[in-house]
């Protein structure tokens, strides 16, 4: 069964705030000249940052649901322009529901190109 694909768009305010919450001040991901200048095409949103937009699709597909676990390879980096923002899309395709878990294999990319690799996600009703 396939999910609604869920858009989030990123923007550098969105980094900015993650950033104070997390503790991770990485200037590449605030910074276009510092990413540059270490082989960035640009400012990048925090992997987990893009990790956390899949589990928040999760849960607006399946309310109430306990996340039993969430996994992922960080495989592409999204971009996040200086003005305006990056959309980030979450599709999900529900591979197993057994024994009260539900397996879901998502598909995260942003700018047509996979962001994350071998997204998967378990919950449970």
């Amino acid at each position: 069964m396939s999910l609604p694909t869920r858009t989030f768009t990123v923007t550098r305010a969105d980094l900015v705030r993650y950033a104070e919450a997390s503790g991770d001040p990485n200037p590449i991901h605030q910074d276009d000249e510092v990413a540059r200048s270490v082989g960035l095409p640009g400012v990048i949103a925090h992997g987990m940052y893009t990790m956390a937009l899949a589990a928040r699709a999760v849960a607006e597909w399946f309310p109430g649901a306990e996340v039993v676990s969430l996994g992922c390879k960080f495989t592409n980096p999204v971009v996040v322009p200086a003005e305006g923002g990056v959309d980030v899309e979450v599709a999900g395709e529900v591979k197993d529901a057994s024994d009260g878990l539900t397996t879901i294999a998502l598909t995260v990319t942003s700018g047509g190109q996979k962001v994350l690799g071998m997204p998967k996600a378990v919950v449970r009703a």
